[in-house]
């Protein structure tokens, strides 16, 4: 097997090259120590070029060499966020009515894709295996097949794949579909989104390429964190201000995937239908903001906003408050401690590829007196961690029940939901997930590369 060539939209910057904190590095830390490697894809900034390509940027990082390009401001407006994020983004979510469709985007969006491919050209070598990932560059196996690559050459992609009756409504998806024939073999998180995919590709009378690999994290190194933040300042000054009262905490990026206010309304519910938890339960909810510059995700920080306001002041006492809601990022180191900390972790994606959240929540407790998974059945983990409490994020009163649930469960009972979870976790990791992958690619059909 000669180098493993990586191609993800966005590259690790310089300091998560060394020490990745997450993410799809960490999901192919290992991967990347086997041999020579190439990372390469966009480098996160905009210049504005004046004719050619850009020549990709090399910098060599033990045995891997990261091999960045930059976009224009058009190339990044119609590739990245018109077409990527405004469109792709929605429907594989499940939200049809967010897209926004340009053929102008979509005309970017292709010759993105092939300019990733005529810069990346130069780098290969005929026996080098390349492995790409994501929505932004699902036409690049076609476009490197164009180019005369014969190499193996899978993608992953890391969010959901909804079925054909959605698919379709995005115009030139069957172009997309022929595109992903290029690709030895296509891997998505779950069966649900691998029978999706297939069932497409059936449809349009193409052969199936999809399986399902569920990526997860490395537990133990996430264990340690968690043992280690415990004893840091962050979790005393946490644990200071809580005075005892028991915490739900949920951690997500800014985003309308993930069922933010149904949580909100959900922890309304909880407050109003048992009341006895007033005063001794504080719901911490971390969202980073993302994509500020979207209204789709202003109108949902805005909404997130009244929704904390509605609830303190409905419920507050003079010295405690129900909700509190950040949205800046934190380490995720201090991250760690918080989840070890926590009795209740409360996830409630309307739709997620796998969730990552929920595995390093359940990576972080303290095995003699764990914390309780509150899951969303929606999320691509559910299947994997059914030993969870599972909802329905559209049911405030589930919601509600599933917290009140969580928070009076007795101690054996939590030690059984979270030592079934636990080996769950420990068995589907990042390594597994990569190596599986690699495997699978190994022995697929020859078809694509004759």
């Amino acid at each position: 097997m000669g180098r493993l060539i990586i191609v993800s939209n966005r590259v690790p910057s310089p300091r998560e090259r060394s020490q990745p904190a997450g993410g799809l590095a960490v999901g192919l830390k290992d991967a990347l120590r086997e041999g020579e490697s190439l990372w390469f894809g966009w480098s996160g900034k905009q210049v504005q070029l004046h004719g050619g390509d850009p020549v990709p940027r090399l910098d060599r990082v033990d045995n891997v060499t990261y091999a960045t390009i930059d976009l224009t401001p058009q190339q990044y407006e119609g590739f990245y966020q018109n077409f990527s994020n405004g469109i792709l983004w929605p429907l594989f979510h499940y939200r049809v009515g967010l897209m926004n469709y340009s053929r102008t985007d979509w005309e970017t969006y292709l010759a993105v894709n092939a300019m990733f491919a005529r810069t990346l050209l130069p780098l290969l070598r005929p026996d080098d295996v390349i492995w790409v990932h994501d929505y932004h560059l699902f036409p690049l196996g076609q476009a490197l097949r164009d180019l005369g690559v014969r190499c193996r050459i899978g993608f992953f992609l890391h969010i959901p794949f909804p079925p054909w009756s959605l698919v379709r409504a995005l115009p030139g998806a069957d172009l997309l579909l022929e595109d992903m024939q290029s690709y030895d073999l296509v891997g998505v998180q779950t069966a649900e989104d691998a029978e999706n995919l297939n069932q497409a590709l059936r449809v349009n009378g193409l052969p199936e390429r999809g399986q399902a690999f569920p990526i997860g994290i490395d537990p133990d190194e996430f264990r340690a964190q968690a043992e280690k933040s415990m004893k840091g300042p962050e979790v005393a000054r946490l644990e200071g201000s809580l005075r005892g009262a028991s915490l739900v905490l949920g951690v997500d990026r800014l985003d309308y995937s993930k069922g933010l206010p149904e949580r909100f309304r959900g922890y309304e519910a909880f407050l109003a239908r048992y009341p006895e938890h007033r005063g001794k339960v504080t719901f911490l909810q971390v969202a980073p903001i993302s994509r500020g510059s979207v209204e789709e995700y202003r109108q949902l920080r805005r909404q997130l906003d009244e929704l904390t306001g509605r609830i303190n002041g409905a419920y507050s006492e003079f010295d405690w408050t129900p909700i509190r809601y950040i949205t800046r990022p934190l380490p995720r180191e201090v991250l760690a401690g918080f989840y070890r900390r926590s009795e209740a972790a409360l996830i409630t994606p309307l739709r997620d590829g796998m969730n990552l959240v929920a595995k390093e929540y359940v990576a972080a407790q303290d095995p003699a007196n764990p914390g309780v998974l509150i899951l969303s059945h929606f999320a691509g983990a559910a299947p994997e961690m059914e030993e969870g409490i599972l909802v329905n994020p559209y049911d405030p009163d589930e919601i509600a029940d599933a917290l009140h649930a969580a928070l009076t469960m007795g101690l054996a009972e939590r030690r059984t939901r979270w030592q079934a979870l636990e080996r769950e976790v420990s068995r589907t990791t990042a390594i597994s997930w990569a190596a599986d992958f690699m495997r699978a690619l190994e022995a697929a059909p020859a078809a694509c590369r004759t």
